[in-house]
C-alpha cells in the first residue's frame, strides 16, 4: 500500500465536508477492490473506478473514499466515493 507523508496526512481534508483523513486500511482496500470489480463502485460523478485501488484515503466517519492513483491523492468532490457513514471503516 502506498503511503503519505504524515505531515501532509494531516494537513489533508475532505473538500466536502472538511473532516480529515486517514489511510484506508488493507481490510478496506480489500472490501473497495471486491467491489469494483464486480462493477459496483462510481465515484460521485457517476464515473466506474479504474481499480483495483493500492492506496486510498478516508473521512473520520468512513462516508467518503478519495482515490491515491500514483501516490497523488485525488481530492476532489467529484472523484469521491459515497457511502453510508462506516462504511469505509475497517472493522
Amino acid at each position: 500500500m502506498a503511503t503519505i507523508a504524515k505531515d501532509l496526512l494531516e494537513r489533508l481534508r475532505c473538500p466536502e465536508t472538511a473532516q480529515p483523513l486517514h489511510e484506508a486500511t488493507a481490510e478496506v482496500l480489500t472490501r473497495v477492490n471486491a467491489e469494483l470489480a464486480r462493477g459496483a463502485l462510481c465515484n460521485h460523478d457517476g464515473k466506474a473506478l479504474a481499480g483495483p485501488l493500492a492506496a486510498a484515503l478516508v473521512t473520520s466517519d468512513g462516508a467518503r473514499l478519495y482515490p491515491v492513483l500514483d501516490g497523488i491523492p485525488m481530492l476532489l468532490v467529484g472523484e469521491a466515493v459515497r457511502a453510508a457513514a462506516g462504511t469505509f471503516r475497517a472493522g
